[in-house]
This record gives structure tokens, sequence and C-alpha cells, in this order.
């Protein structure tokens, strides 16, 4: 059996066991549930529709202000920005990074004290999917300088000094990018190798190399997570730290390039001896990651935002091309083959709105935790969006495939669908790829079944502690356990105030008993592979689909309800929500088949049978066109030896 030999790794790198990299993740984790989350105890088995429903809505001065500024940007989107430009260059042009300063767009999360906005979740996420529709590159910009740049984790752990320092700046001149990722490490923060070492005289020193560093290039100022050793007087850990991106020593080495958002501003970052003050520490010492989660339960959001914004034009450009394009007599759309592929995109954008709709009004009121909620929502909508996208590729036939350009050269209005399919992809990826998502809300939704049983089946507790997880496990399943056999979901008439010519509440009552029946898969799973529980991530992930499911199908009933309750196309909304009921609950029944009946066990054959050579006669008959070099970049410490690429715009 030959064995695929180790990348060569720097010397400063930690070496850590899955165990203890598991323990760093842990440790990051917000262990506690202050507040309720529907989206937990919808794994839990038990449907907190009271926790959605009366759906929440924003005050009437908030959505005066966003609604102004949606106007604005509005307006700014059909007359500064032309995406095409942008996709075609490579580049947003200074002179719209400008004017969006100008606008305000840059300080839209930002409160009006420190010179920003102060709009709400609901309308940033609304005016992400607007300029991000003209710009998926925009978007992206925006959202990063907003959602993990400088400005969430100040806003919610800088010190008053910190805000006051660069909060203005972020709102209108400066541009913040986050530097978490390395060459060799992604989803494995453990083993992250820059480090920030305290010099004695009250500053750090930071050694190391970024990858993916989104707004990198043009920042002007960085969110950096580092780790500090342990030393007397000095905790330790991975903290996070506010760098002035012009430092001596920092150097932006490359630009990325990528099959999408080519406009994006996305490259690698070196840090040889940069010397930060200790006052840009951001919190203590050890709580960089805590730090970086914490803000991301939040501005996950802003994907899905632009995921919705992706569906609406998806759905635009279906029902226009759909209706002139005729086949066999007749416009394509009245096909069933097509047809059903555009009730998809508007049922499924319907949805999504609806997800994102009210995780960022429960975030706006901060009476829920939506840590799981707001995981789902970048799951379901990174996922679901990439679906519309291909979709209307297949729709639009060799067009979807032929770019914009091509198709204005040769007289044919310029549809740029198959950049939209480029452009989306990345969303599987970023701020955690679909694989990490599942793993982490997995993580979230079996946290109620750890905290009681989990010392049954850790392998380093002791006898005793085993003993009173026992009793402790006892307790909790012998009330939670009834209760999972029967519910509202059983009883015709539950959630009739749903039944308005078309009737949702078949749909609610089948989430109500989905839920339970999901609960018990989960724990028939835990006490069937009990410590290996951790290693069946093909049934976590599909446990977490279920989920993900369940959460659409509840949003889009109340969202439904909403409307109608407003006179605000009602009964189309209603007709959506039941559309995509249906399709939800289609998928759900396949995936609660694939939890028991799947190719897991052969798959995993299979991969050992890859990794190992086996297969090899398989790869014959094709040539590589991959270029020569390593697989992973050598990043070890040290001066760096190419020109500095950083641009920023003033």
């Amino acid at each position: 059996m030959s064995a695929t030999p180790e990348t060569p790794r720097s010397p400063s790198r930690p070496t850590v066991t899955e165990r203890e990299a598991r323990q760093v993740a842990e440790a990051a984790r917000e262990q506690d549930w202050r507040k309720p989350s529907f989206a937990r105890e919808l794994f839990l088995g038990r449907f907190r529709l009271d926790l959605v429903h009366p759906h929440p809505l924003p005050a009437r001065e908030d959505a005066e202000r966003g609604e102004e500024f949606l106007a604005k940007l509005r307006d700014f989107c059909e007359t500064r920005i032309d995406g095409a430009l942008i996709d075609r260059e490579a580049r947003i042009p200074d002179e719209v990074v400008t004017g969006l300063k100008e606008l305000g767009a840059f300080g839209m999360k930002i409160d009006t004290g420190y010179g920003g906005l102060g709009l709400t979740q609901v309308y940033y996420n609304k005016a992400l999917a607007l300029v991000g529709s003209a710009s998926p590159a925009i978007g992206a910009l925006l959202s990063a300088h907003q959602s993990i740049g400088v400005p969430q984790p100040l806003k919610m752990f800088g010190s008053q000094e910190q805000k006051d320092t660069f909060l203005p700046r972020c709102a209108r001149t400066d541009i913040s990018a986050f530097l978490l990722t390395e060459p060799d490490v992604g989803s494995d923060p453990a083993r992250l190798a820059t480090t920030a070492v305290p010099d004695g005289e009250g500053a750090y020193v930071l050694d190391g190399v970024k990858l993916w560093t989104t707004n990198g290039v043009v920042a002007d100022l960085l969110v950096v997570m580092a780790r500090v050793p342990k030393s007397e007087g000095h905790r330790g850990g991975i903290t996070a730290f506010v760098v002035e991106a012009d430092s001596e020593g920092v150097t932006v080495e490359n630009r990325n390039a990528f099959m999408g958002l080519r406009g994006l501003e996305n490259g690698v970052t070196r840090f040889h001896r940069v010397r930060v003050p200790a006052a840009h520490r951001i919190g203590e010492e050890g709580q960089g990651l805590k730090i970086a989660l914490t803000t991301l339960n939040t501005g996950r959001l802003s994907l899905p935002a632009m995921c919705v914004g992706a569906g609406k034009w998806c759905l635009k450009i279906a029902r226009e091309w759909s209706a002139a394009r005729e086949q066999w007599g007749k416009p394509v759309a009245l096909h069933e083959a097509v047809g059903s592929k555009i009730a998809f995109i508007a049922a499924t954008t319907f949805a999504l709105e609806a997800v994102l709709d009210l995780s960022s009004q429960m975030a706006d009121e901060n009476r829920n935790d939506i840590r799981i909620e707001a995981a789902l929502a970048k799951l379901y909508g990174s996922e679901m969006a990439w679906l519309m996208a291909d979709e209307l590729v297949q729709i639009r036939g060799g067009r979807g495939f032929e770019t914009a350009d091509s198709l204005r050269e040769r007289g044919e209005r310029a549809v740029p669908a198959e950049q939209i399919l480029r452009d989306l992809r990345i969303n599987r990826i970023f701020e955690g790829s679909t694989e990490i998502m599942h793993l982490l809300i997995a993580r979230e939704a079996v946290d109620a079944h750890l905290s009681v049983a989990g010392d049954l089946i850790d392998p380093e507790k002791t006898l005793g502690d085993k003993a009173r997880a026992g009793a402790n496990a006892g307790v909790f399943y012998a009330k939670w356990l009834p209760r999972l056999v029967a519910g509202p979901g059983q009883l015709p008439g539950a959630y009739g105030e749903f039944k308005h010519g078309i009737d949702l509440s078949p749909h609610l009552r089948y989430v109500e008993r989905a839920s339970r029946r999901l609960a018990r898969s989960t724990f028939y799973a835990m006490s069937r592979w009990q410590g290996r529980m951790e290693t069946k991530q093909g049934f976590l992930g599909r446990i977490v689909d279920i989920g993900a499911e369940l959460f659409a199908m509840s949003a889009a009933c109340v969202r439904a309800e909403l409307l109608r309750a407003r006179g605000e196309n009602g009964r189309e909304a209603y007709q959506l929500a039941d559309a995509f009921c249906r399709q939800s609950r289609v998928r759900v029944e396949e995936l609660f088949d694939r939890l028991w009946t799947n190719t897991d066990d052969i798959d995993r054959k299979v991969v050992k049978g890859v990794l190992s050579g086996t297969y090899t006669w398989l790869e014959q008959g094709v040539v590589d066109p991959s270029g020569d070099g390593p697989w992973i970049a050598d990043a070890a410490p040290g001066p760096s030896t190419h020109e500095n690429r950083h641009r920023p715009i003033r």
C-alpha cells in the first residue's frame, strides 16, 4: 500500500492531534443558551411556532430610514455600476468605491454616533441583495468590510477607545478586511501559525502569512487572528488584533484571481515583524477564535442576502425568456420540463427571502439566540441559490452557457447567466463550506444531548463521571422521549389560522411531526454509534439538511401569513408557500430515507482504495494540464521577497 508523501510544513506550524483540534474549536463555542432558539427547539423535536409567529417586524423609524437609503442605493446601482465591466476588467473602478463611501454604504451597519447609517440587519441585507444584483463583487466588498471586517468585532467586543478610533474611519473612508485563513489552515484553527509575540514594551510583533484575504489588497484596516505564545503575564492563545494595513512589514504579495467574483480584491498578505500596539488587541488574549465565531453568527446573514438577490434575478430572467422563447408552438414555460424549473426558482426564492427576513428580524430584536438560524440560512441559501442559477442556465440553453458580451456582439440581450453561476459558486465555500456548516450546525443541534450524556461517550472520563452522566441522562430522557410520541401535528385542526383559501396548516402539521421524527432519529443514532457519532458525517449532514428544510417551510408559511394580514399579495404568497412546502416535503422524505439507506459504508471503502492507489489504472488515458509546484505554498515566516501589491483607494 503506497502513501502520499506529506507536504513539508513550516517549522513554526503547531502540530496538533484531531482531539486537540476539536478541543480548540469546542472552547471557542458559545457554551450556554441564554435565549430561546426556534431552530434548536426544532432539532429537539419541539416545534415552537410561537417563537416566530406572528412574524416580527422592524420599528417604523428603522423601516423609514432603511427605505430612504435603499432608494439612493438603487439609483446608484442603476447609474454608476457597470457589472459587466467589473467582470470583464476584474476590478471595481476606484470612482465606484469612492461613490459608495460618499453614499455611506461602507457604514450601513455602523451606529450613527460614529458616522454610520445605523441600518438594521433587515435593511442591511436588503441593501446587499440590491447592490449584489448589480455586481456580486461589490456585494462581497461591502459585506466583508462590515459583516466580518473591523466594524462588527469592534461593535461586539471592542473597547470604547477602539470604537471611537476606528469606527468613524470604517463608516466613511477606510476599507477593512478579516484575516484568519492561512495557506495550510482552513477550518482547523488549532494549527494557526501566525504569531503575535509580546515585545515587553506594550506591543505585539506579528509574523506569518494569511491567504484569501477578501478586501486585503485594498484594505486600510485589518482584523488579524494570530497566536500569542503563553508566557509569564500572558495567557496566550489565538487573539484578534486591529492592524493598520500600511504598517511597516505588511506586504500584499499577490492578488488572487477566481472563476467568479472577478472584481474581488482578495490576496495573500505577509506579516514580518509587524509591531501592533497592545491597545489594538480586541478583547483578551485567547479570545480571538470566539470573537471570530461570534461575529459570524450574524455576519453569515450577509451571504444568503446576496443569494436572495440572485434568486430574484434568476426568476425575472426565467420569466421573461420563457415567455418569449417558443418551442413546438407554445412558450417553453408551458412545457412541463421547463415549467417545473421555473416553479422551483419562484417557490425557492420566496422561501429564501422568508428565511433571511425572519432570521434578520430576530437578530435585530435580540430576543432569540440565532446562531443556528443564521448558519442554516447561510447553508441553505448558498446551496439553493446555486441550484436556481444552474436551472436558469439550463432554461436558457446554449444562451445560458454563452457570455453576455458574446450575446451582445451578435445582437441579442446581454444576459449574464453564466456569470451568476460562476459568482454564486463560492458561496458554498465562503464563511464556512457546506461540509463545515453541516458539522457546525450538527454540533449545536446535539448540544442538549452532549450536555447531559456527553461524559458517557468520552473515553477520558472516569467511571464515576460516567455514572453521574448516566443518572443525569436518565432524568433528561425520561422527560424528553415521551414528548416525541405525539403532538399537535397529529390534530387535524391544528394551525388552522393558516387556512385562507389555500390551506398551509397541513404543512405546519407536517413540520411538527417531522421535527419529532428528526429528534427520534438523532437519539437513535447517538444510542447506536455513541462516540463514533462524530465520524458519521454523512448522517449528520442529512440531519442538518432536514432541519434546514423544516426551518424554511416554517419561515415560508409565517411570511405568507404576514403578507396576507398586511394585504400585500397574500393569495400569491400563500400559493408560493404552498408550492415550496410541497417541493420541500419531497426532499425531506428522501433525506429521511437516506438516513438509514445510503452508500456511506461502501463509499468509505472506495475512498481508502483511491488514496492507497488501488484505482490508479482508472486514471490512465488522459493528460494532466496542471502546472508544477507544491500543493500548498510555503508560508514560512520571514521578510517578503515580493512587490507589495497593496492598493489603497482614496
